[in-house]
């Protein structure tokens, strides 16, 4: 058997509406003429929607080593808990979801189920996930939950007047920082805004409004009924964020993962027998493992498996890095956010 070793993974390019070309800047080779809003980094679904993901399954293709060619899935088969830790045994997939988004124009007006609603909807899956900004142009904005005093019947009736915008509450879009969008949460991401999504792995999405009349898009489906019983009222928790200089930084902490970020640090250790997705997101982050040494590039990922993290290190001396570290303690049942300001 292979033992396990950092696995690479090829990108899969989802073209949007809404999308546009600047993952060509993170080393994506972007079909000629196409609007590329998504590269799923880390995907091992077994089946996704034909309104998000394109129907059918999602599973990356890993692209060094002597499993190259196989899926990540696979993988996963055949490590089990060396891959994932005491993950093993969680679910049938990877249990993250991990993806760079362009968003040429603003994104559907969204919703995700809450546990109550996927326990009462077994075709329905959780969807939690972590926005870090990448990039973001001059005024552009995040839609992160709802407005003051705004409530489910405000959005009911934005809805039926197709005003949804006006209930919705807009942040300015800053790069450097971490915002957690608890399952539940309606948001969007606005224009000119790019990040590196860490969510779990779910591809149900229940759209409430679309932007049609501002962006001359044709209608895609809404998923009015759905997102309103879904809606979760409390305000997400305010946004870590990574200060200037070199050093690590914590910035989420959930029941399913914990995300940190790092830049010019020459010698970063991994967690000891927890998986852990390494994302570069500038400069170059090395990864040593058993004598041998992979190179990440701007927009390049990588997963450690949990059984290779004690003897693997990462070099972000040049670099920095974005580290999503599934969680090994299962009481953890809230989300904390690092109070870094």
């Amino acid at each position: 058997m292979v033992d396990p070793y950092p696995l690479l993974l090829e990108p899969i390019l989802k073209t949007k509406v809404w999308g546009g070309r600047r993952l060509a800047d993170f080393g994506k080779e972007l079909p000629e003429a196409e609007m590329v809003g998504e590269s799923w980094e880390v995907a091992d679904l077994g089946a996704t929607m034909p309104s998000g993901g394109g129907g059918g399954a999602a599973r990356s293709v890993i692209t060094n080593g002597p499993l190259e060619g196989r899926t990540l899935n696979e993988a996963l088969r055949l490590w089990g808990p060396g891959l994932v830790g005491n993950r093993w045994g969680d679910a049938d997939d990877f249990p993250l979801l991990v993806k760079l988004i362009d968003a040429r124009e603003h994104l559907s007006v969204q919703v995700h189920p809450t546990p109550a609603f996927a326990a009462a909807h077994l075709e329905a899956k959780v969807k939690t996930e972590s926005w870090f900004v990448i990039a973001a142009e001059p005024g552009a904005e995040l839609y992160l939950g709802l407005a003051p005093n705004a409530d489910r019947a405000a959005v009911a009736r934005a809805v039926s007047a197709g005003h949804v915008p006006e209930v919705l509450r807009a942040v300015p879009a800053v790069p450097g920082e971490c915002h957690h969008l608890p399952s539940g949460t309606i948001h969007a991401l606005g224009a000119g805004v790019l990040v590196a999504e860490v969510q779990s792995p779910s591809d149900t999405t229940f759209r409430l409004y679309d932007w049609t009349e501002e962006y001359g898009r044709p209608p895609r489906e809404l998923h009015i009924d759905a997102a309103l019983d879904s809606i979760e009222t409390d305000p997400p928790p305010p946004p870590s964020r990574v200060p200037p200089g070199d050093g690590m930084v914590d910035l989420v902490t959930t029941d399913r993962y914990v995300l940190r970020s790092a830049r010019g640090l020459s010698s970063i250790a991994l967690q000891a027998a927890t998986c852990t997705v390494v994302m570069c997101l500038d400069g170059v982050v090395s990864i040593d493992h058993a004598g041998s040494s992979l190179a990440l590039t701007k927009g390049s990922t990588a997963i450690v498996p949990a059984s290779a993290s004690s003897t693997t290190q990462l070099d972000a001396t040049d670099g920095t890095v974005l580290l999503a570290e599934l969680t090994t303690d299962d009481s953890l049942a809230t989300t904390t956010v690092s109070q870094q300001r």
